[in-house]
């Protein structure tokens, strides 16, 4: 394997698609987030999978950055006027996706044979692995004191509410799948997507094993920052990790992945923020890593393969 990626979310999957054009997609795997996946109406609904797919796959909405182009919501429309549950939008096309995953996996299927073959549908050749076959839960506490599913808070509250803690719901139970732990080991270059550090990444680092084995290959490791100038492009990612303590920006990321990279790749932005970092043990490179474009994307994932082999040979 050539370039393997930790991936979460919508910064994850802009990445991926800048992997596919840098290099021969059957060099490139996602090792994928499944914590926020949750059951819906009956059918097993994977955001993280789902979303890195459509965009791979060419077939995403831009503009949301999740979900499918030109999707309709009739369904949802239906469900709504009898009083159902409607605050997590399912298109229609997108319903396909989930019908046919909760077909398979009560026909015996592994979320990995399942995602394998969705991503075959669409001719993705690049990997999509779950980090893990067995069901991993986000649990949000609030600053209130409730606690609820990621998609609740992020989704049904818009993410617009304090958070006190976060906690993984049988992640001590899970097990790596062994093409996920395979990728990790064996690629030239192992990047950190620009994702959630908290409820993108760090889910995938809690499945018992995955951890270890990103840490036992830390000099071929990059990260990529996802809070420029202080702040995520989308979603809570700077919120949340005020709210729990830790310094939202470049530096806070850094401490975070420190351990696990060797480099830390930041926004031009933040290049103020370099002698920092290096201080704690990171090669830092400033380079654009908003990925307006494709060629941005594709630029970014260049620099992060050469980050990966230079540490190789430190």
């Amino acid at each position: 394997m050539r370039h393997a990626v930790l991936a979460g979310g919508v910064g994850a999957a802009r990445y991926l698609q800048g992997a596919v054009e840098a290099f021969d997609p059957a060099d490139v795997a996602a090792i994928v987030n499944v914590a926020d996946d949750v059951t819906l109406h009956g059918l097993r609904v994977c955001p993280d999978l789902d979303t890195c797919t459509y965009t791979l796959a060419g077939a995403n909405d831009p503009q949301r950055g999740w979900g499918l182009l030109n999707e309709s919501f009739h369904a949802m429309d239906s469900l709504g006027r009898y009083g159902g549950i409607d605050w997590f939008s399912l298109g229609d096309q997108d319903l396909g996706t989930h019908l046919y995953r909760t077909q398979r996996l009560a026909e015996g299927a592994t979320l990995t044979e399942v995602t394998a073959e969705i991503s075959a549908a669409w001719g993705i050749r690049a990997a999509l692995l779950p980090v893990s076959d067995d069901p991993i839960e986000t649990r949000v506490t609030l600053a209130g004191g409730e606690e609820v599913g990621f998609q609740e808070y992020f989704v049904r509250l818009a993410h617009a509410v304090e958070v006190s803690s976060v906690r993984f719901l049988g992640v001590e139970q899970a097990r790596p799948t062994a093409a996920a732990l395979a990728a990790i080991e064996s690629a030239e270059t192992l990047v950190i997507a620009p994702s959630n550090p908290l409820v993108s990444i760090q889910p995938v680092l809690c499945v018992p094993g995955v951890e270890s084995a990103v840490r036992s290959r830390r000099s071929r490791n990059v990260a990529v920052s996802p809070i420029i100038g202080g702040r995520a492009l989308k979603g809570p990612a700077d919120r949340m990790m005020r709210e729990l303590g830790e310094q939202a920006t470049v530096v806070g990321i850094a401490r975070r992945y420190q351990d696990l990279a060797a480099t830390l790749v930041i926004d031009e932005a933040d290049s103020e923020y370099t002698d920092e970092i290096e201080d704690l043990g990171m090669q830092v490179i400033a380079a654009p890593t908003i990925m307006s474009a494709p060629g941005i994307a594709r630029a970014l994932a260049e620099t992060c393969h050469r980050a990966g082999q230079a540490g190789a040979s430190r």
